[in-house]
């Protein structure tokens, strides 16, 4: 099978800063792969440059067989991306903006009609379809947001902390979905710092840690015995010290007074 998405040797620079050094890496059809790494790894730059936002890197990256930088527009037409921090149009209702987001990947009327009124259904939302969004709550624009993602019915999928702000049936709801849209052939590019749930949903997981891959596996091959979490994986490679000596340190910073006289 071949990769529906190839990196080789990709670097991003902002001024002196390497924020992605030589990453290289190949996902196939079908697979969830979670990407993670602390903040300020280079997860959010990897997925705007696989999202066609960044485009001013070096490197080679192919997409379904095409070459990104010379096709920059055909690949989003196949790309579903929803980032971590969206603004969404809040004086529009979810209904204006899901016809402006259809009407960009020219859906026909009544596709973007249908699909936003099953999709918005499912997340208990089809009631608020013509209420303007400045009233809603950050759980229902995710799930708008979530919608909006999906409405073009993408063959690959990007999530960069999808489940922000959602309440726990709405992630139950979300985490049932991945394993559909993977059975239907999608490829989910998936970034979060909820560990259990990438732990949970992923095929494979990319741990990332100051612009390069440490480590790329299943959990069962990132494990160094039989009881380790992709949490403890986590903090091992990644951590600077003892997190619990951090803890308790930053405890007694909070319980500092002034003894001085």
């Amino acid at each position: 099978m071949e990769p529906i998405i190839t990196i080789r040797h990709l670097n991003k620079k902002y001024g002196e800063k390497n924020v992605l050094n030589d990453i290289n890496l190949d996902i196939y059809p079908g697979q969830i792969i979670g990407y993670i790494g602390p903040n300020g790894a280079g997860k959010s730059t990897t997925v705007k440059i696989l999202c066609g936002i960044i485009q001013d890197y070096s490197g080679d990256i192919t997409i379904a067989g095409k070459d990104l930088r010379g096709n920059v527009l055909d690949v989003k037409k196949m790309i579903g991306y929803v980032p971590e921090l969206a603004e969404l149009y809040d004086m529009l209702t979810p209904w204006e903006y899901l016809n402006f987001i259809g009407k960009l990947y020219h859906l026909p009327d009544n596709v973007i009609e249908e699909r936003s009124k099953r999709m918005l259904d499912t997340f208990g939302l089809l009631g608020n379809i013509y209420q303007r969004m400045d009233t809603f709550s950050k759980g229902m624009k995710q799930k708008v947001l979530l919608t909006s993602g999906l409405l073009n019915n993408p063959s690959i999928v990007i999530l960069d902390e999808p489940l922000s702000g959602l309440d726990a049936n709405a992630v139950i709801m979300v985490k049932e979905l991945l394993q559909v849209l993977k059975q239907e052939g999608k490829t989910i590019f998936y970034c979060s710092h909820m560990m259990d749930v990438v732990e949970k949903v992923s095929d494979r997981i990319v741990l990332i840690n100051n612009g390069r891959i440490i480590a790329n596996g299943t959990i069962a091959e990132l494990r160094q015995n039989d009881t380790d979490s992709l949490e403890q994986i986590f903090s091992k490679l990644t951590s600077t010290g003892n997190l619990t000596k951090k803890a308790d340190d930053f405890a007694s910073a909070i319980n500092y007074t002034n003894t001085a006289n």
